[in-house]
C-alpha cells in the first residue's frame, strides 16, 4: 500500500478512530517516558497547589505574551 493510499484509508475514518491512529503515530515517534511524564504531573500537582492556594497570582496569557514581544523588539 503507497503512503497516499494508507493518508486517504485514514481520513475516511471516523474522527476517533483517527484520533487513536495519530495517538498511536505519534507514540511510535516520540515513546513516552512514564518517569519523566510522573515528574511533570508532580509540578503541575504543586503549581496547581500554589495557585490555589494564593501563594503564586495567575498571568493571563495575552500579558505574557506583550511583555515577551516588547522585550524582543
Amino acid at each position: 500500500m503507497k503512503t497516499q493510499d494508507l493518508i486517504a484509508a485514514a481520513v475516511s475514518l471516523p474522527i476517533d478512530e483517527r484520533a487513536k491512529m495519530v495517538d498511536s503515530l505519534l507514540r511510535s515517534l516520540n515513546a513516552p517516558e512514564i518517569e519523566v511524564d510522573k515528574k511533570w504531573a508532580e509540578v503541575a500537582k504543586h503549581r496547581l497547589q500554589q495557585l490555589q492556594s494564593g501563594e503564586v497570582t495567575p498571568i493571563a496569557s495575552a500579558e505574557v505574551f506583550k511583555k515577551i514581544a516588547e522585550k524582543f523588539q
